[in-house]
């Protein structure tokens, strides 16, 4: 059997760094974590020189949108799989706002078909939720799908679901996570038509009002309503990218395994706030919007201090020419995964988080709050899902880098300090050099229930 050595990295994992050594079986699973002294068992067939490097489990983005089936001309589970290697993700979960939408079993196998096919990290999916298709609950297995997809305020065709007693049925009707878009479509409604009033005489309103539109207000009358329904019922709610200082007040401090209603901020959300609407302008809009810098430095704040329990991406590509307009034309979303990590790291450097924190919101807890089995750590026993990021290693993100289908990031033009430099899934390389193996095709994550 062969076995894989990764040399004296800095080993981040579970609050710690320490330095030490990996082995890696040729069957993907760790075999080894030498820390502390521990010496090897027996000799490796290959050894990594990690040296300068950190090693990190592998990121688990819990929030994608990879477009297919049917949008593909946007991105695609193969190209997007690319990005996220390429950035160190190891397992994403994908979203069911695709043609057709992933809301019944029909379209739920035929979206893992595609996943298996078609993806170089471990995938999941989730299971969209509609104003009538919460009897099909209880058919899905729980084993293979990571949650139930519930949109309470994005008209994503049938997908908005906006009748009291639907969203009482879907609460009620399991206990698997429920992941939910919190906008209210009333709220929402009447801020644009204050804004088309205000702007008639142009072709559309200015997209720094898009937090004006999709404002604080209605984030957090949705993301109450969602809250209040979880504590009468019982279910398991996982609140979506979480934009507002005001929202945090709905959510507890603690541990992942605590809770029962947890949250997740967007690296977007993290970096961005409305006075960088002037430079990137439509680049970065997004639902919900990327909101005051007040906003943005709470949200960094409650994932100090385990409010907010996960880092995601809400990664979104669309075509450069679909970003054009303004607040209601152009199409909101944007790429995010492939440079989640590294941005992260930046956070880091300018004393924002830990290294251990970004671990633990995106690595750590992602597992723990789905279930996901043998995942998310470095332990013996555990997939061998993990990345090596050199530090001090300056680079400038130019339009060449960019692995996802539509060609562009907002982050174009940025320099960042740190460097992924390879990419482990189930103990094979598919990214190093600058180069990602897009013959690998992961696994399907399973979890434990």
């Amino acid at each position: 059997m062969k076995r894989t050595l990764i040399h004296n990295a800095l080993i981040v994992n579970e609050g710690e760094t320490v330095q030490g050594s990996i082995v890696i079986s040729d069957q993907g699973y760790i075999t080894e974590v030498l820390t502390h002294g521990k010496p090897l068992s027996a000799p490796c067939d290959e050894t990594i020189d990690a040296t300068g490097c950190y090693l990190l489990p592998g990121v688990i983005d819990d929030h994608v949108h990879f477009r297919d089936p049917g949008l593909t001309h946007k991105a695609d589970i193969l190209s997007e799989s690319r990005a996220a290697a390429a950035g160190g993700v190891t397992s994403i979960m994908d979203m069911p706002n695709t043609s057709p939408q992933t809301v019944t079993l029909d379209a739920l196998n035929a979206k893992l078909d595609l996943l298996n096919e078609k993806c170089i990290v471990n995938h999941s999916c989730y299971f969209g939720a509609t104003n009538n298709n919460y009897t099909e609950f209880e058919k899905l297995d729980r084993n293979r799908i990571c949650g139930i997809k519930l949109f309470m305020g994005s008209s994503t065709g049938n997908m908005l679901v906006d009748r009291q007693e639907s969203l009482r049925n879907i609460f009620r009707s399991t206990d698997m996570l429920i992941a939910v878009h919190c906008e209210d479509p009333a709220i929402i409604r009447l801020n644009t038509e204050k804004y088309k009033a205000q702007y008639a005489d142009a072709d559309d309103i200015p997209v720094n009002k898009h937090p004006n539109i999709r404002s604080s207000a209605a984030c957090y009358a949705s993301s109450h309503l969602a809250v209040q329904l979880a504590k009468e019922t019982g279910a398991r709610l996982h609140v979506l990218h979480l934009s507002t200082a005001r929202e945090l007040k709905l959510l507890e401090s603690g541990s992942v395994s605590s809770k029962k209603i947890t949250g997740e901020a967007c690296v977007a959300h993290l970096l961005f706030s409305q006075s960088d609407y002037r430079t990137l302008n439509t680049l970065i809009k997004c639902n919900p919007a990327v909101k005051s810098k007040a906003d943005r430095d709470a949200l960094r704040a409650a994932i100090n201090d385990d409010v907010i329990d996960v880092i995601a991406t809400d990664h979104a590509p669309h075509l450069i020419t679909e970003k054009k307009g303004g607040a209601l034309k152009a199409m909101s979303g944007m790429p995010m995964i492939q440079f989640s990590l590294v941005s992260m790291l930046q956070l880091v450097n300018e004393g924002v988080f830990t290294i251990e924190k970004v671990v633990q919101k995106m690595c750590h807890a992602p597992a723990q709050l789905y279930g996901i089995h043998e995942r998310g750590f470095i332990r013996e026993g555990y997939r061998a899902d993990m990345v090596l990021v050199r530090p001090e290693s300056p680079w400038t993100l130019e339009k060449h880098l960019i692995q996802s289908k539509c060609g562009w990031s907002p982050l174009e033009g940025r320099s960042f300090d740190w460097k992924v430099e390879r990419t482990f899934v189930n103990g094979y390389t598919v990214y190093t050099e600058e180069q990602v193996d897009d013959s690998y095709r992961g696994e399907e994550l399973r979890f434990e229930r």
